[in-house]
């Protein structure tokens, strides 16, 4: 039995509601578990975080159902097999679609290059400058969720691992497919927690340099010397680390999950009234300064790549982005479900 705390003030979490009542837990669908209802500060807890993390705020969420894992490749084929879906990744490139987010007179690329594919992790040789992403991003033709280092590569030894080098849009066409659909930010942040409280990571506070147990990521001199302690330089079987408080595995670390909401650098400096700030979903229109043309959606979770020296995207109020229609190496997704 769960004691499930309701007050007209449900943004204030459980213990300052007015009255409860005792409800039993709701059986979760195969492969998910129950996540309860709460609220929490949402947002930056370490000087690692960065400007669009705050101000911190009072969310609440109700509860929902979540894949206990990522999305694997046995999944997604299954999905594939009975739809004949094909994603983003295994299209031409469309040029009018593209230079929609590029600037006004942005050069054609060749058709050569216009091909279908994605973009693969390569390490770089040595040290590099860190905000120069192409250093060690590179797109390869042929790269998809069935072959995701590029042509010869294959997932057949990696049916119990995320799948890899899908885009939002593959994401929700499968979450559509399954009955479910994607997180909201602060669904996905409530449930990394894992019922810590104000929890850094996934596993509580211990500094991720003495976490190479708990979540598969970057180990070493990021982008070129890995050292891979937790056992795999990329992607590893799903449950092979252990699970948060909530029965979730690889909430940190693996891969980076898309999220529902639309990305603002400034989403958390919007007020919200109490309606809003319950169940919170997103801002109505993206904005990233950087690439202010660019609609870009948050993922959420860290990589195989993330490290201390580089993105800390392990913690779990770390925010990424990126556009709808970009699939890469290091990018997944797990599905939620409504209970109600």
């Amino acid at each position: 039995m769960t004691v499930i705390c309701i007050s007209s003030m449900a943004i204030y979490g459980c213990r300052e509601a007015e009255k409860s009542i005792v409800q039993d837990t709701p059986e979760a669908p195969e492969g998910m578990v129950y996540i309860h209802s709460g609220s929490f500060m949402m947002g930056g807890k370490t000087d690692q975080a960065e400007a669009d993390e705050f101000p911190r705020r009072k969310i609440g969420v109700s509860d929902f159902f979540m894949d206990q894992t990522e999305v694997t490749n046995k999944e997604f084929s299954a999905f594939v097999q009975e739809t004949g879906y094909i994603t983003t990744a295994e299209k031409a490139l469309d040029w009018e679609e593209m230079k929609k987010e590029l600037l006004p007179g942005t050069p054609r690329p060749a058709d050569s290059v216009l091909q279908p594919g994605s973009l693969v992790f390569v390490p770089t040789e040595g040290p590099v400058d860190l905000r120069d992403l192409s250093q060690w991003w590179e797109w390869r033709i042929g790269a998809s969720w069935k072959h995701p280092e590029g042509p010869g590569s294959t997932i057949e030894d990696r049916m119990d691992h995320p799948v890899v080098h899908v885009s939002f849009r593959d994401a929700q066409a499968y979450a559509k497919w399954a009955g479910k659909r994607l997180p909201t930010e602060a669904e996905w942040e409530w449930a990394a927690m894992g019922g810590l409280e104000d929890a850094i990571y996934p596993w509580g506070n211990t500094p991720a340099e003495q976490a190479a147990e708990k979540a598969n990521f970057w180990q070493g001199i990021f982008p070129y010397r890995n050292e891979p302690m937790d056992g795999f330089e990329r992607t590893a079987p799903v449950r092979h680390y252990p699970e948060n408080g909530y029965g979730l595995y690889d909430m940190a670390g693996n891969v980076w999950e898309w999220c529902q909401d639309k990305y603002r650098a400034d989403a958390y400096a919007q007020e919200l009234s109490p309606t809003e700030a319950f169940d919170p979903q997103g801002p109505i229109e993206a904005f990233d300064p950087g690439d202010p043309l660019a609609e870009k959606y948050v993922v959420r979770g860290g990589s195989y790549l993330c490290s201390d020296s580089y993105c800390s995207g392990y913690r779990v109020a770390r925010r990424m982005r990126t556009t709808a229609d970009t699939g890469m190496g290091h990018l997944g997704f797990r599905c939620v479900k409504d209970v109600r």
